[in-house]
């Protein structure tokens, strides 16, 4: 019985994850880099869209580039793609 018990809470505890997590990603955005001779895309769902936009580029960019000068020259870079979806 308390297996059962603990299995339930657990179940119950991973839906509302789901739920709290699934309702806070409204907005989708693919963005593709071109930085240092190679590209790279990224997609991304976030609250909205300047924050997923942010991100995607951000998560575009951290393959491209190595260290935080690289990093930040890459994210001002302008995307080759930029494409954002409620």
């Amino acid at each position: 019985m308390r297996v059962a018990g603990g299995l339930l809470v657990a179940a119950a505890f991973f839906a509302a994850m789901f739920y709290v997590t699934r309702a806070e990603t409204t907005v989708e955005c693919t963005v593709c880099i071109e930085f240092g001779g190679r590209e790279n895309c990224a997609t991304v769902s976030g609250p909205d869209e300047a924050q997923a936009r942010m991100q995607a580029t951000s998560t575009a960019c951290a393959p491209l580039s190595a260290g935080v000068t690289e990093g930040l020259e890459c994210s001002r870079t302008p995307p080759n793609l930029d494409r954002c979806s409620p």
